[in-house]
């Protein structure tokens, strides 16, 4: 009888972030469930991709326009960690902003967000993300770390910049007007922004 094949402890070690987002994960789906969140869209129908950002599919459905500004979480989040923790392995600090994203989509879906947005931006209709559009949006933000850690710094901010600019003109919002509308809504702002 022969022993099976040692697994090398530094192998072990590699798993131990991914292992430690299941029960994160879990956990954002059981509280976001608790919140009132539905699995999908009310109309029971699951698209992958939404196009209008004016629509009440929007937070709906797996992804949309404003996936796009959970792209740009990971960025922001890619260059806080490492700022923060720089000696967190590069595995580590991934799993750190993913963990940050998921809270984050708990406390976006609670019932005093949800108000805010309605109240401070042109967000009139906004009911919550779906629990797919949760997890959609944490895996967009998952993506924007590993681009912004692939491009480094300067390349990373250039293309922040740059998705910026698109939003604004693809669908008058963006990561820093959402971030400026929930702080100090400016009713200009909200005029432009309103669809219509």
């Amino acid at each position: 009888m022969t022993d099976p094949p040692a697994v090398p402890r530094s192998s072990g070690r590699k798993l131990w972030p991914w292992l430690s987002l299941v029960p994160v994960l879990i956990a954002t789906v059981i509280l976001l469930r608790l919140e009132g969140r539905l699995w999908i869209s009310s109309g029971g129908q699951l698209f992958i991709w939404v196009s209008q950002a004016c629509s009440s599919n929007t937070s709906q459905h797996l992804l949309d326009p404003y996936s796009l500004t959970h792209v740009l979480h990971g960025f922001l989040f890619f260059w806080l960690i490492g700022w923060l923790v720089p000696r967190l392995t590069p595995n580590w600090q991934l799993t750190l902003a993913i963990v940050v994203e998921a809270a984050w989509e708990v406390l976006e879906n609670t019932n005093f967000v949800i108000e805010r947005y309605r109240t401070a931006t042109a967000a009139v209709g906004y009911t919550g993300d779906t629990i797919v559009n949760s997890l959609g949006d944490i895996l967009c933000c998952t993506l924007g770390f590993m681009i912004a850690r692939r491009l480094g710094f300067r390349r990373s901010l250039i293309v922040f910049l740059l998705m910026e600019l698109v939003l604004i003109l693809w669908i008058r919002d963006s990561l820093l007007l959402e971030i400026l509308m929930l702080i100090v809504p400016v009713d200009l702002i909200r005029r432009w922004q309103m669809c219509g």
